[in-house]
C-alpha cells in the first residue's frame, strides 16, 4: 500500500464503500485516532504521512470495519472500488460531466484502458461498468424526484439523457415502475449508493 511513484508520498489506503462527503470525514476521523496524519483523503482513497505499523493496520482495518468500510489489499479490488468510486463522483456529483463518454472518462481517471477495465469488473462484480452506471444514475433519478424541485424534463437533462421518455424507460426497467409511480409512493425506496 505504499504510494507509488506519481503519487503523494506517503501510505495509501484505498477504501470500500466510500460514497459521500460524510464517508470521508468518517474515515478522517478514525484516521486521527489512530494517530495517523492524513495527506488526502477522498471517496475509495486515503493517503497518509506515515507507514503504519502491523498493530494499527490491524486495528485501521477494524474501525474501518465498525463503520461499513472495507480496507481493500487486493489490486484487483482496489481498481474495482476506484471504477465504483469514478462512477458514484461521476453520477452525483458532477452533473455536468455526464456529457462525456464514459469509457474515455473511466480511461482517462484511472489510466487504464477501458477494455480491460469493463472486463475485469464484469469477472469480479458479475455485472458490467454499464449496468452499474445506469443503477447509479436510477439512484440519482429517484433522489431527485424524492426532493421534488425538478420536473422529470429538468431531470433527464440534469443527467444527460436523450429525452424523458428515454429516462421513463430506463427508469421503468430498472425499478419496475414508472418515475410518476415512484413519486406517488410515499415511502422512500431510494437504496444506499454502496448497495446499488
Amino acid at each position: 500500500m505504499k504510494g507509488s511513484a506519481g503519487e503523494m508520498q506517503g501510505t495509501t489506503f484505498y477504501i470500500k464503500n466510500m460514497v459521500c462527503n460524510r464517508c470521508i470525514m468518517a474515515v478522517e476521523h478514525v484516521l486521527a485516532q489512530l494517530h495517523l496524519t492524513p495527506l488526502h483523503v477522498e471517496l475509495g482513497k486515503a493517503v497518509v504521512q506515515e507507514e503504519p505499523s502491523s498493530e494499527v493496520l490491524a486495528r485501521l482495518r477494524a474501525e474501518l470495519e465498525t463503520l461499513g468500510f472495507e480496507l481493500l489489499d487486493d489490486r484487483r479490488m482496489q481498481l474495482i472500488e476506484q471504477v465504483r468510486t469514478a462512477v458514484v463522483e461521476l453520477v452525483h456529483y458532477r452533473n455536468n460531466d455526464l456529457r462525456v463518454n464514459l469509457s474515455d472518462y473511466l480511461t482517462e481517471r484511472l489510466h487504464h484502458e477501458y477494455s480491460a477495465l469493463s472486463k475485469l469488473f464484469s469477472e469480479v462484480t458479475g455485472t458490467t461498468i454499464e449496468k452499474y452506471f445506469i443503477a447509479q444514475k436510477i439512484e440519482r433519478v429517484k433522489e431527485l424526484l424524492v426532493y421534488d424541485e425538478l420536473s422529470l424534463g429538468e431531470i433527464a437533462d440534469l443527467l444527460n439523457y436523450s429525452s424523458t421518455a428515454h429516462l421513463s424507460a430506463q427508469f421503468k426497467s430498472v425499478t419496475g415502475m414508472t418515475p410518476s409511480r415512484f413519486k406517488q409512493e410515499k415511502r422512500n425506496l431510494r437504496r444506499p449508493l454502496d448497495a446499488v
